[in-house]
């Protein structure tokens, strides 16, 4: 059974809603504020939060914040404010979804559900994208044994740091597949890292740096990230 965070300080709607998501089959964990949210967040480790934004002694964007310094779990975010700055600056702080009070309660398990469903996705891709090549991958003169952790390029041994292979692997296995950085973060560097995109973008120009020529085919996706240039036919 998957538990939900509830964080909601009007008592009435966090029991209509708390009854909602039980009848839907979650386990269902009430926070009225903004502190004990955080203390239960720690304690239950709950797979989605549903999350009001005015909340006493600590706000949810508050909340928002300190919980994305070291978790991916879902956030719903519920607000009386529907103005689109505030919704944007809930988003941009890392909210999933975001719920307009008032709501019906049909349409908030359905994107309680929906969310949860993205959310198993993204992790299935994650785990593949993170699981190395259990074949040898050659490319022109460049050639990655995973097996052997043996990195060759035009015959030479190719020195490359655990953060270095792990995204050349990464390109080797999707060809014309764009990542963005915030994915590469997670994929590469781990999912609670707390790191800023110039750590991508630093160890891609080193990575380019040591494949000479065969770096250029590393190309940058203005606005999103990277992505390895596919082979072009013979």
């Amino acid at each position: 059974m998957q538990t939900i965070l509830l964080v909601e300080d009007a008592l009435d709607l966090a029991q209509a809603v708390g009854r909602e998501l039980t009848a839907a089959g979650f386990r269902i964990v009430h926070a009225a504020d903004g502190v004990a949210a955080l203390e239960a967040f720690a304690r239950e480790q709950p797979d989605l939060v549903v999350l009001d934004w005015m909340l006493p002694r600590l706000d949810g964007l508050e909340v928002l914040k300190r919980l994305r310094q070291g978790s991916t779990t879902p956030v719903l975010m519920l607000t009386a404010r529907a103005e689109e700055a505030d919704l944007v600056i809930g988003l941009e702080l890392g909210a999933d979804d975001y719920l307009a009070k008032p709501f019906g309660n049909r349409e908030l398990v359905a994107r309680v559900k929906a969310l949860l469903r993205r959310n198993a996705q993204v992790q299935q891709t994650l785990q593949a994208d993170q699981t190395p090549s259990s074949t040898v991958i050659m490319r022109g003169g460049l050639q990655l044994d995973s097996a052997a952790h043996n990195a060759m390029l035009d015959g030479q041994p190719l020195e490359l740091t655990p953060t270095e292979w792990n995204l050349l692997d990464l390109l080797l296995r999707n060809p014309g597949r764009a990542f963005s950085r915030d994915y590469l973060l997670d994929a590469v560097w781990g999912q609670h890292y707390v790191g800023s995109d110039r750590s991508v973008d630093n160890a891609m120009l080193r990575l380019r740096k040591k494949l000479g020529t065969l770096g250029d085919d590393i190309e940058t996706v203005w606005g999103i990230g990277y992505r390895l240039r596919p082979e072009r036919e013979a």
